[in-house]
């Protein structure tokens, strides 16, 4: 699911005092510091790989902690939105803490977008992604692109929480999109505690171990739309081309099996030493000012080497990686 704009709030929105008292009964021990380190930054892990209290992401299939399992009002605004969750957490902001600006750009965040009901909140508690900046209210549920530069910022007085819900989509999701485009000024519709909503549903798996050439060709695509006509672009996305023509030959004759790593790793290998060469290309940035040699080593290397070819990718003369995401 890819959004056209920043931000929207979805035309539902839930009772933040019941939130609130959930949220108290959790142990001080649930509280974790934030996996990149942000000062004043600490998060709950309600969703995670296989429901042990980390911060992995792929492996195991995705179930519920202890902790969500003791909050049942928040398994009902999960319901209510119509999703397949991935990972879900509580995130509390000190005051005066914040995030600095920034692109969430990895796999992961390829195939996900985030949803944010706030908890505990004041209205100096700001969200800019992009051009736009919000205060997200108590109660409400917003949904907003993660590929845009984003920050958020709390004030001097009170801990801001969030519910905070990744997902690859779902119907009940699209639908409430779409709904927002259409009213954007309409009143959200409260979703009382005791609604129910059904059973939830998570992510089994993170992908096939070998990316197909369809989806490779989704990720090009995706890239194509992002990007300023320019010479160099030109030139890469004419290598990447290649790069997908090779790719979709080798999946033809041999699909995602473990003999044909070494040539699957060659055309990363190949692509590394080519795009590294070539001075345009390093100069590149996309509209939301990150580097393309980034998006590249984000999305298309780490993408390709999945389990069965993590082994073989730390050892190819590929792109240069960059960490990227969250």
């Amino acid at each position: 699911m890819y959004l056209n704009e920043p931000l929207l709030r979805l035309p539902i929105r839930f009772d933040a005092e019941v939130l609130r008292r959930e949220i108290d009964t959790l142990p001080p021990h649930a509280w974790t510091d934030h996996p990149q380190g942000y000062k004043g930054n600490d998060a709950v892990r309600l969703a995670t790989a296989g429901g042990a209290l980390s911060d992995a992401i792929g492996g195991d299939p995705m179930a519920p902690t202890e902790y969500l399992e003791a909050c049942p009002y928040i398994m009902e605004v999960m319901a209510a939105i119509g999703a397949v969750w991935g990972r879900v957490r509580l995130m509390r902001l000190a005051p005066d803490a914040g995030v600095p600006p920034h692109v969430d750009s990895d796999f992961y965040w390829r195939t996900h977008v985030r949803l944010h009901v706030p908890i505990t909140t004041t209205p100096d508690v700001l969200f800019t992604c992009s051009d736009e900046t919000v205060h997200m209210a108590a109660g409400e549920c917003w949904i907003f692109d993660t590929f845009a530069r984003h920050k958020v910022r709390n004030g001097r007085d009170a801990m801001r929480v969030h519910l905070v819900m990744d997902t690859v989509g779902g119907e009940g999701l699209w639908d409430l999109v779409q709904a927002a485009r259409t009213r954007r000024d309409a009143e959200p519709r409260l979703i009382p505690p005791g609604s129910g909503g059904g059973a939830l549903a998570f992510e089994e798996k993170y992908g096939p171990p070998v990316m197909s050439p369809w989806e490779l060709y989704q990720h090009l695509a995706f890239l194509r739309d992002r990007s300023e006509p320019s010479p160099a672009m030109a030139a890469l996305l004419l290598r990447l081309d290649r790069l997908a023509a090779g790719w979709h030959g080798l999946w033809a004759q041999h699909g995602p099996s473990p003999d044909a790593v070494p040539a699957y790793m060659r055309l990363i290998a190949e692509l590394g030493r080519d795009l590294n060469g070539h001075a345009g290309i390093g100069t590149l940035l996309l509209p939301n000012q990150m580097p393309v040699m980034e998006h590249i080593s984000n999305l298309i290397q780490a993408m390709i080497s999945r389990p069965m070819l993590a082994q073989a990718a730390r050892g190819a003369n590929g792109l240069r990686a960059v960490p990227g995401g969250r």
